[in-house]
């Protein structure tokens, strides 16, 4: 038998070298094929798993002026989902008053993931009836606060009635469309505009009550939401002022129309509320999507967004990049000024408040 020694011998150096080469060559390719059929395995049973995640469907209520933002913000955060989790999320948005689709979701009729509310108001309502855990302010950035805007005094092209201040509104020859507070976001931050536009700088409540109800006894009627009292203020020509959302105007310049309006120095800070609505994201499994979204509603992106469309961003980065595009606001308050949500729901909203007091005593 010839040892290792003699079989290198009677081989030869050369003979052995390519033997030995040969089977490294053939154990390298053996090791590279295997290599890639685990890589393909791999890969297909992960594209396999990406690729059977469900759609998700987020039920989005919201008032009736955010349609315009939603539409622009939507579409960039499917993208970004798409791309980060192949997942693909369907939206289904409803629009309306602010307190009538509070009311809606609370009864039921709409299981909302995600509420984007006129009012923080509107968001304690549905936490009060056990939807959304206590706290939600704390969950979300900027204690909920999504968006902010003010309020806006909108005239008749050349102002024919000369209005310069909140108190001209209360002048017997002025016709004021409003919203109704009963159903509206924007009818609730009206009254409360009106309120602290006297209460504010000095005025005692028996002035502040007098001012406010001259206002109200101006108005010809009180409309459902904000929509449609500026329909019928432009569709229909009705009314010499029409008090709306800072955003609104704004909106509407950059769809061409020119609006006569001013900005009153005293002015009330419009904040508007974001959610996740927790007992119907834990009934669609939607939670995880849900929450994604309204952190994305906080983004530099979507709050630039929100700004091209007239709102006053609260994220500090872009607020800051378009603080020059807005009017200063020498005297704002706010709802926490007033006495804070639950006196305002109780003194002002309430069965038998001062908004029905009000009512009533134009009436007589």
């Amino acid at each position: 038998m010839i040892n290792q020694m003699g079989l290198v011998k009677h081989l030869g150096p050369s003979v052995l070298t390519r033997w030995l080469k040969a089977r490294s060559v053939k154990n390298f390719v053996g090791l590279l094929l295997l290599g890639a059929a685990l890589s393909i395995a791999i890969a297909a049973c992960a594209g396999s798993s990406l690729a059977n995640k469900p759609e998700v469907t987020i039920k989005l209520v919201s008032y009736s002026v955010t349609k315009a933002a939603h539409d622009q913000i939507i579409p960039k955060f499917q993208e970004k989902w798409q791309k980060e989790h192949n997942q693909r999320v369907i939206f289904e948005p409803s629009y309306g008053g602010s307190v009538a689709q509070t009311a809606d979701v609370i009864a039921g009729k709409q299981e909302a993931d995600i509420v984007h509310l006129a009012l923080p108001l509107d968001v304690n309502r549905i936490e009060q009836a056990n939807l959304i855990r206590k706290g939600w302010e704390n969950r979300a950035p900027r204690n909920g606060i999504v968006t902010r805007s003010v309020a806006t005094i909108v005239t008749r092209p050349g102002n024919p009635k000369n209005i310069k201040t909140w108190a001209d509104l209360a002048k017997d020859n002025v016709k004021v469309i409003l919203a109704n507070p009963k159903t509206s976001g924007i009818a609730i931050w009206q009254l409360l505009a009106f309120w602290g536009s006297v209460e504010q700088t000095g005025g005692d409540e028996a002035a502040t009550l007098d001012y406010v109800t001259k206002v109200y006894k101006n108005a010809p009627i009180l409309l459902p939401n904000a929509r449609q009292a500026s329909d019928l203020f432009f569709k229909h020509n009705q009314g010499d002022v029409l008090i709306n959302y800072e955003n609104e105007v704004i909106l509407a310049e950059k769809t061409g129309a020119k609006l006569p309006y001013l900005v009153p120095s005293v002015n009330i800070s419009i904040d508007n509320a974001v959610a996740v609505v927790d007992e119907y994201v834990d009934k669609h499994s939607t939670r995880q999507v849900a929450e994604a979204f309204v952190d994305f509603l906080y983004s530099t992106e979507a709050q630039q967004e929100f700004a091209k469309l007239g709102y006053r961003p609260v994220n500090p980065l872009v607020s800051q990049e378009v603080s020059a595009k807005f009017p200063q606001i020498q005297t704002l308050f706010t709802a926490i000024d007033l006495g804070g949500w639950d006196n305002i729901q109780k003194t002002f909203l309430a069965e038998g408040g001062l908004f029905d007091k009000i009512q009533g005593a134009n009436k007589s």
